[in-house]
C-alpha cells in the first residue's frame, strides 16, 4: 500500500506492512509487536498532519481505527469523556454539540483522529484542546507500559506538546471534561464577525459549529473531495511568536496579537510573599499568512515545474495539485521559509510532522 492513499496531502511511498487494529487491545498489541521487531514503525490516525517521504516506510504502519466515546461521569455542570484514539475528531465535536456539551465546538471541521489532537494541542477560533483535556492513556515506547498521563505532564503549548517534542509512544485514548451548558463564549474576532456579535458574547454551541464549518471551507480547510484546495495538511506553518521589541521593527500593518505570558512555577515557604517577576520582553504572535503574502508569495504560487502549490484560498496551506511528490511539497515549504526569513528575519516552523524528509 502507498501511504499517499491514507494521508490528506496524498504523498508518501510504500509501507512494508499495514496493520488496522479496531480495538484498544488490538492497538496496544500491534504497537508492542512493531516495537519488538526492531523495524521502522509509524502510527497514523487520519493522516492529516503528516508529510511522508516518497521512499515510504520500510516497516510497519499502524492505522489507528479504534473508535468509541464513553461517559465517565456527569453532573449538572460538566461531563467527563474517555474517547478512543481512532475516533474521528469532527465526529466527536458533532456528538458533543448534539449533546449540549461545550468546550470544543470552535474546533469543528479539524480533520484527523482524536488521539492525534493532544500531540500538537489542536486549536482554532479561540479554543484549544488544552482547555478541556484532562489526561491521555499513553503507551510509552521506552517502558512499553500503558499508563494515564495527566494533561499537566504533557507540556501543552501553542501547537506543541512533549509528545511532539520527542516523547515517543502512542496515545491510546484521551479524557476530556466539557461543560454542560449548551453555550459558548465567542473568543475570536473572525468568528465574532461571522456571527455578527461582539467578542465575549455567549451564543449556542450549535451556532458556533454551523459558523465555523463554512469559515474553514472558505479557506479550503475542510476535507472536501470536490475542493482541490483541501488536498493538504491544513495550515502548514504555525504563527510565530516573537518579542514585542522585535515586532516593533516589522511594518506597522503586520498583523500581530499580544500573547499572555505563561507564569512559571514558584515554590515559597508558607506565609512568605511571592517574589516579584523579573521584567521581560512581552511576547507577540504574528500572522504567518501575512508574512508569507508580504514576502512575495501569493495564493496559487508554485515553483517552476512543481505540482505542489500554495492554496488559491489561503496562503497558509500547501496543496497537492495532483501527482505532487513529498519532496516537491518539502521544497516549496523550504522556499517559503527562506523568503520569510530573508524578508522579515522570522523563522517559520512547519506544523505537520515530516517522516523521512527534511522540511
Amino acid at each position: 500500500m502507498l501511504l499517499s492513499e491514507v494521508t490528506t496531502m496524498r504523498v508518501g511511498g510504500p509501507a512494508g506492512s499495514v496493520v488496522r487494529p479496531v480495538s484498544e487491545g488490538e492497538l496496544v498489541a500491534a504497537v508492542r509487536q512493531a516495537w519488538a521487531s526492531g523495524e521502522e514503525w509509524l502510527v497514523l490516525g487520519g493522516g492529516s498532519n503528516v508529510v511522508v517521504s516518497d521512499a515510504g516506510i520500510d516497516g510497519t504502519v499502524i492505522l489507528v481505527s479504534n473508535r468509541g466515546i464513553e461517559v465517565l461521569s456527569a453532573d449538572a455542570t460538566s461531563v467527563r469523556l474517555r474517547v478512543q484514539a481512532g475516533e474521528p475528531w469532527d465526529a466527536l465535536v458533532a456528538h458533543a454539540v448534539d449533546q449540549g456539551w461545550a468546550g470544543i465546538e470552535a474546533l469543528s471541521g479539524i480533520p484527523g483522529s482524536s488521539g492525534a489532537g493532544p500531540i500538537q494541542n489542536i486549536g482554532a477560533y479561540g479554543q484549544e484542546l488544552s482547555s478541556v483535556l484532562v489526561a491521555v492513556d499513553f503507551l510509552d515506547y521506552l517502558s512499553g507500559e500503558l499508563s494515564r498521563l495527566p494533561a499537566v505532564e504533557l507540556g501543552l503549548g501553542y501547537r506543541t506538546s512533549a509528545l511532539k517534542r520527542g516523547r515517543e509512544g502512542v496515545v491510546v485514548a484521551i479524557e476530556l471534561e466539557l461543560a454542560v451548558s449548551g453555550e459558548s463564549v465567542v473568543a475570536f474576532p473572525q468568528l465574532a464577525e461571522a456571527l455578527g456579535v461582539e467578542l465575549g458574547t455567549r451564543v449556542p454551541i450549535a451556532l458556533v459549529r454551523s459558523s465555523v464549518l463554512p469559515l474553514r471551507a472558505a479557506k479550503g480547510m475542510l476535507l472536501d473531495p470536490s475542493d482541490p484546495n483541501s488536498v493538504s495538511c491544513g495550515s502548514f506553518f504555525t504563527n510565530p511568536v516573537v518579542g514585542e521589541n522585535f515586532a516593533r521593527g516589522l511594518p506597522p500593518d503586520a498583523l500581530r496579537w499580544p500573547v499572555e505570558p505563561e507564569p512559571e512555577d514558584v515554590a515559597v515557604p508558607l506565609g512568605s510573599a511571592l517574589p516579584a517577576r523579573p521584567e521581560s520582553d512581552d511576547r507577540v504572535k504574528l500572522s504567518a499568512a501575512w508574512l508569507i503574502e508580504h514576502s512575495g508569495i501569493g495564493r496559487g504560487f508554485s515553483l517552476p515545474g512543481s505540482r505542489a502549490a500554495i492554496s488559491s484560498k489561503h496562503t497558509l496551506a500547501i496543496i497537492n495539485r495532483g501527482g505532487a511528490t513529498a519532496e516537491e511539497v518539502a521544497e516549496l515549504a523550504r522556499y517559503i521559509e527562506a523568503m520569510v526569513l530573508s524578508r522579515f528575519g522570522v523563522h517559520l516552523v512547519p506544523e505537520p510532522v515530516a517522516v523521512g524528509l527534511q522540511i
